[in-house]
């Protein structure tokens, strides 16, 4: 595997419990360096993530995307050739790192996906809740973007470069979702690794914890999937394409 350079976000928010054992998974070649975004935690996330050796961003309003995007900006002076994301509750194994990143490193995707759904899932790690809304929304990629997904996984990595380019934009639970969706736009090579996924190891999950916040995160992915495909279709009204051409990225 041959990259120059590696970083790792990881947004967090009340997190300190499992970040440690996170955080020690992850010092090994070709990491460059974590970037822990602290989201607003009320327990000691914080400084646990600075004692474990990460780089350390406090994004105080609160969102899943906008702390990717507030990481990404951070990072902008001194890029990484490739970012990945993960999260700080212990439920991605960052022993499947290499197999993300082998994709990009050997010039076959621009955007590695972790699978859970192809991949190993402990008992209750991934609830009915979630497979459903992931069925939902690989089919409405599918049929709204041309490419179909069998995860929104946060597990995930591509180039800092193209990433930036890409426009990303959402601020909420939105943000997997867009990439995948602006990626299909975009014409990037796109591929799903089956990745292992456990039960978180600490607290509770902010989307799946409860049926009001799982409900809250299927309104939002949805929303932003309808609204992405209002764009490319206002776009291609303007800007009309030739047959077989993918058209227009989306604004």
């Amino acid at each position: 595997m041959s990259l120059s350079t590696v970083d790792v976000i990881i947004p967090v928010l009340d997190e300190e419990q499992a970040l440690p054992a996170v955080l020690a998974s992850l010092q090994r070649p070709p990491l460059r360096r974590v970037i822990v975004v602290d989201n607003g935690s009320r327990d000691r996330s914080a400084q646990v993530a600075r004692a474990g050796g990460a780089v350390v961003v406090e994004e105080p309003q609160r969102g899943y995307g906008r702390a990717c995007l507030t990481a990404l900006e951070h990072i902008a002076s001194d890029p990484p050739e490739v970012v990945v994301f993960m999260d700080g509750d212990g439920s991605d194994d960052p022993a499947d790192l290499e197999r993300l990143l082998a994709p990009i490193a050997e010039h076959r995707a621009d955007l590695v996906i972790g699978s859970r759904s192809l991949g190993r899932s402990e008992a209750g790690a991934l609830n009915l809740t979630q497979r459903l809304g992931n069925w939902i929304a690989g089919w409405m990629l599918g049929l709204l973007f041309g490419h179909r997904y069998t995860d929104l996984g946060p597990f995930r990595c591509a180039r800092y470069d193209s990433l930036r380019a890409l426009g990303m934009c959402d601020t909420t639970w939105g943000w997997t979702v867009e990439m995948q969706a602006r990626a299909s736009r975009a014409g990037w090579i796109v591929l799903e690794v089956p990745v292992a996924y456990r039960r978180r190891r600490s607290g509770r999950s902010k989307i799946s914890g409860d049926l009001v916040g799982a409900g809250r995160a299927a309104v939002k992915i949805l929303w932003t999937l309808g609204r992405l495909a209002l764009q490319v279709r206002r776009t291609e009204r303007v800007n009309p394409h030739r047959p077989g051409d993918r058209g227009p990225s989306i604004p």
